[in-house]
C-alpha cells in the first residue's frame, strides 16, 4: 500500500497532465516511534518514456509542532509501474524525527513544486507512540 502512494506522487508529479488542477492538496498518515526517522515522502519525476525528469522542489510549507523535516537525495527504483517495466530514477526522500520524548500526534505540510509549475500540498499526520505500544498480548 505504501509503494502504490509513492508511486502516485510519482505520477502526479512528473506525467501531469492539462487535465490536472495546478495546485493540488493531498492528507497522508504515518506512524512511528519517538526519536527514529519515519519516511513520509518520496519525491521524484519521471517522464512519460519512463527516464528521469527534473526534481521538484521540496519545501516546508508549515513545520511540526515537536519533531524536525529532514530531505536526502536518494534514488527510486521500481517495476511494473504503468508502462515502465523497471526505472531507476533519482528522488528527494523526506523523513520526519520526533523529540525523543514526545508520544502523540504531530502535522506539518510539505508543498511540492514540479518543473511545470504544477504544485502539490502533502498535510501529513504522524502518530508517535511509545516502543511497545501497539504489540498485543
Amino acid at each position: 500500500m505504501r509503494r502504490l502512494a509513492i508511486l502516485a506522487a510519482v505520477a502526479a508529479m512528473g506525467l501531469a497532465g492539462a487535465s490536472f488542477a495546478q495546485t493540488h492538496s493531498v492528507q497522508r498518515q504515518f506512524k512511528g516511534k519517538p526519536g527514529q526517522n519515519i519516511n513520509i515522502g518520496i519525491f521524484a519525476s519521471m517522464k512519460s518514456d519512463c527516464t528521469a525528469g527534473a526534481l521538484p522542489v521540496v519545501r516546508l510549507a508549515q513545520g511540526p509542532m515537536h519533531g524536525k523535516v529532514t530531505v536526502k537525495r536518494g534514488r527510486l527504483r521500481a517495476t511494473n509501474f504503468k508502462k515502465c517495466l523497471a526505472m531507476e530514477i533519482p528522488a528527494y526522500i523526506a523523513f520526519y524525527r520526533s523529540t525523543p520524548d514526545f508520544v502523540g500526534h504531530d502535522a506539518l505540510t510539505l508543498e511540492i513544486i514540479a518543473k511545470n509549475g504544477k504544485t502539490q500540498f502533502e498535510k501529513i499526520t504522524v502518530t508517535v507512540t511509545k516502543p511497545g505500544a501497539s504489540q498485543g498480548i
